[in-house]
């Protein structure tokens, strides 16, 4: 009896977690969607746990544990639906295929990513917004920089990928490290850099 009613919590919680998502972005602002969506999760979670506060159906720890299970759903759905979305290129290249009636030549995609993808999704802008909002850059007279913060999630992430990304990745049929480190052939261009 208690699945049941821990299930019948859960689907209150799911339908809570949708519509404090679609209120959010419906008739709120939103600076990050991930950070939003998170947000959209713990209030749900807190929601269902307010509702479920007076029940007699489960002690004061299962109860918590409930709540624990909630915001890290929460979490899979802000991770798994909206960003994945808002920030994939995969989806992108399916959509872009069906908007230009189902098949591009491959040796075009490039200038799509270039002159099409970038335009399209903003995506220089949605990034730095993303970025001045977690505080890992700041900018200054026309200059993006690094703070520390950025400083460490930049080494964090670049260690990360060196030493605990694939090291034989499928690449369009050829097995290759390149994305271990994607520096490493880099045009050392300077005109961009801030004096």
């Amino acid at each position: 009896m208690k699945i049941l009613r821990a299930l019948a919590a859960s689907l209150l919680f799911a339908i809570l977690l949708l519509a404090t998502y679609y209120v959010h972005i419906r008739f709120f602002t939103v600076n990050v969607v991930f950070y939003a969506a998170i947000a959209d999760g713990v209030i749900a979670a807190l929601l269902t746990g307010l509702v479920m506060s007076g029940s007699r159906s489960f002690n004061g720890f299962e109860k918590l544990l409930l709540v624990v299970i909630w915001i890290l759903s929460g979490y899979a759905f802000a991770i798994s639906v909206p960003t994945v979305l808002d920030r994939s290129l995969s989806f992108y290249i399916l959509e872009k295929l069906q908007q230009r009636g189902g098949g591009i030549q491959q040796s075009r995609f490039a200038d799509v990513f270039t002159k099409e993808y970038l335009k399209e999704h903003r995506l220089v802008d949605v990034r730095l917004t993303e970025q001045l909002q977690s505080g890992t850059i700041e900018i200054h007279d026309g200059c993006v920089k690094l703070t520390e913060k950025g400083q460490r999630l930049a080494a964090a992430s670049r260690y990360f990928r060196q030493n605990f990304l694939p090291k034989q990745r499928l690449l369009m049929g050829q097995y290759s490290s390149d994305l271990t480190d994607p520096f490493r052939n880099s045009a050392d261009i300077s005109d961009y850099k801030c004096q």
